[in-house]
């Protein structure tokens, strides 16, 4: 989400607050400097590092914020909080109904919390103010940099909007696209390119199109991921299906014409049920178009039902996964879905013993673009609390080469360029990366403290530490 990840680069910052009070606190201070009728936006708030790990209500905020329309994000992007103002903007209250695929959060009287789950915030959104051109261009600079900063020569930009690939082609003409971008916008919109021919990997080497981003469900940190069976902790509750799935059959037609179109699908399913559904829809379009080299995708693909790997592997899917999450979520996982459930999540090892394509992201902005954190979250698995010292489930852990090789040639794979990028070959493109540290040699407890020196893309330096 590399164009979100930028704004959020100037948004108030609340991932690392740790109690209920300093998220209020932050979110005052940033109220004292935002001119009147600007929003307070951003946040990427994670409530699990709270005592008592309580979702947020309005009532935490409005007192500090006044006439200040607001509305932050938990960190995953499946639920925010609105203040009253914000609210008042976008004509939520209490009669307003929840929409397919989403959840409006309420108290004991049925009055709305502030708390907007998935497809409940697209009516806070609709209230937002656009980015303007030059705000976009301001965010894609940014990350840009920050980028190079990290070692990350190529991007795949999620669920992006045709006015962030408008600034992308304006960078390229200019000569100052310094990562590769594959962007694959939403599925809902796939008419758009197939009207106009573009194919997967249509393109260029610093931008390509051809991909198209669906959701399938929400997240296990919001208790939207769609499961099997009801969440442990909230007994009546098994999760949403997204809005583009309502009906199922509403995307199950979508992706059979997408895919007649040429065009790659990648689909983010987070819960066991979800996952098992995208697959039959995947199973779907081979049987009506036949066999090809489509490398569908599954973005996230965190909670296997045991009979689903095999699937994977029979069609072809890649598991399109982000380490850093199992050292994020695996705090707390198993109170939510129970031991059972999580031993088959972020199942790497498993994934690989099944021969199944394995990419590697960071799924910035909802974690930490840096990639020494995805690799030493793969190796050691030891989650952020430090309760687990020799890896949680660490029968999944992998080896360094094994993740290197899904950041680098998994990743190209994943979007068709393998022969062109993902690895330090004669021939291929000339992006590396200059650590300071042997990752490959240096204890694993390290790697996440390991510096970026010198990043090329191009055979052009587009970074060099101070």
């Amino acid at each position: 989400h590399f164009v979100s990840g930028g704004v959020q680069l100037d948004n108030v910052q609340l991932n690392d607050a740790t109690s209920a009070q300093e998220f209020a606190r932050r979110i005052d201070a940033r109220a004292k400097v935002t001119p009147k009728g600007s929003w307070i936006l951003g946040g990427d708030w994670d409530e699990t590092k709270w005592t008592p790990a309580e979702f947020p209500t309005k009532e935490l905020i409005d007192p500090v914020t006044h006439d200040t329309p607001v509305f932050v994000s938990r960190y995953d992007g499946h639920m925010g909080l609105a203040n009253s103002p914000a609210l008042r903007a976008a004509g939520i209250t209490a009669q307003t109904p929840d929409p397919p695929g989403g959840a409006i959060v309420r108290d004991a009287q049925g009055n709305p919390t502030g708390a907007l789950k998935d497809a409940a915030q697209d009516l806070l959104y609709k209230a937002v103010p656009p980015l303007s051109h030059d705000e976009r261009m301001h965010a894609v600079t940014r990350a840009l940099a920050y980028a190079g900063s990290l070692g990350v020569t190529s991007v795949q930009h999620m669920s992006a909007d045709y006015a962030d690939i408008a600034v992308y082609g304006e960078l390229l003409e200019r000569g100052e696209l310094t990562t590769r971008i594959y962007v694959a916008p939403s599925i809902v919109g796939f008419e758009d390119l197939a009207k106009i021919g573009v194919r997967r990997a249509f393109g260029g080497p610093y931008l390509r199109i051809g991909a198209l981003k669906g959701f399938a469900d929400g997240s296990l940190g919001s208790r939207t991921a769609y499961f099997f069976e009801p969440f442990t902790d909230t007994p009546a509750n098994r999760g949403l299906l997204s809005s583009e799935m309502q009906p199922p059959a509403a995307m199950r037609d979508r992706m059979m014409k997408a895919d007649a179109a040429g065009l790659q699908l990648c689909t983010h399913a987070i819960g066991d049920q979800a996952i098992s559904i995208i697959l039959d829809f995947y199973t779907n379009v081979v049987k009506e178009h036949g066999q090809a080299d489509r490398r569908f995708r599954i973005e996230h693909a965190q909670h296997m039902a045991a009979k689903d790997f095999d699937r994977f592997a029979e069609l072809g899917v890649i598991a399109s996964m982000q380490p850093y999450h199992a050292i994020d979520d695996g705090r707390w996982a198993e109170g939510r879905i129970g031991h059972d459930r999580a031993s088959r999540t972020y199942a790497f090892r498993t994934f690989l013993n099944h021969h199944v394509h394995l990419a590697f992201g960071t799924d910035w902005d909802v974690a930490p673009l840096n990639p020494m954190l995805g690799v030493y979250a793969a190796v050691t698995r030891t989650t952020l609390d430090g309760k687990n010292p020799n890896g949680w489930f660490p029968e999944q852990k992998l080896t360094v080469a094994e993740t290197i090789e899904a950041y680098t040639m998994g990743s190209a794979y994943a979007e068709f360029q393998e022969k062109e990028k993902g690895s330090i070959t004669p021939g291929k493109l000339a992006d590396l990366v200059l650590l300071g540290d042997d990752i490959f040699k240096i204890d694993p407890a390290k790697i996440r403290d390991v510096k970026v020196l010198k990043t090329m893309v191009g055979g052009k330096w587009v970074y060099e530490a101070k």
